[in-house]
């Protein structure tokens, strides 16, 4: 499959993504309800999907209009460290929050954790993956410069 053919696939799908979103969160009022499959474009709710949809449609846009692969994976890596981050914070503030929107025993890998600390574990998965956004951040960074 082509460069080009696979942004525009991406640009598609969100567009198509995006359509579902708004009736699923307008129509059927589940701008929480989990969405399936779509954890790697950062859409874990249809909420998510509404801003996100647009989002990648963009930036598969602009990425087929300047015919520029490693801008999207650039992109795609910015955004990862950012929703990490975002995700470290909120998995931190819900650890010591009187609100508990994710009740432990709710969560995946509850059965390892069967307690509050499924709250640190979650924390420190998203630190990973700010790891290795940063690291995949920089290194991509460094390429479309040249």
């Amino acid at each position: 499959m082509t460069k080009q053919l696979f942004l525009f696939l991406i640009l598609v799908f969100n567009f198509f993504i995006f359509i579902k979103s708004l009736v699923e969160c307008k129509k059927k009022n589940n701008a929480f309800g989990k969405t399936k499959l779509l954890f790697p474009l950062g859409m874990f709710v249809w909420g998510d999907v509404v801003v996100l949809g647009s989002f990648w449609v963009l930036a598969s846009f602009v990425s087929l209009v300047f015919s520029d692969w490693l801008f999207f994976w650039l992109v795609y890596s910015v955004f990862w460290l950012v929703r990490a981050v975002g995700e470290v914070i909120y998995w931190f503030n819900q650890q010591f929050s009187p609100l508990k929107r994710n009740p432990p025993e709710k969560l995946l890998f509850y059965s390892v954790f069967k307690n509050n600390s499924i709250w640190f574990a979650y924390q420190l998965f998203w630190q990973c993956v700010t790891i290795f956004s940063i690291i995949t951040t920089v290194l991509l960074m460094k390429l479309w410069l040249v």
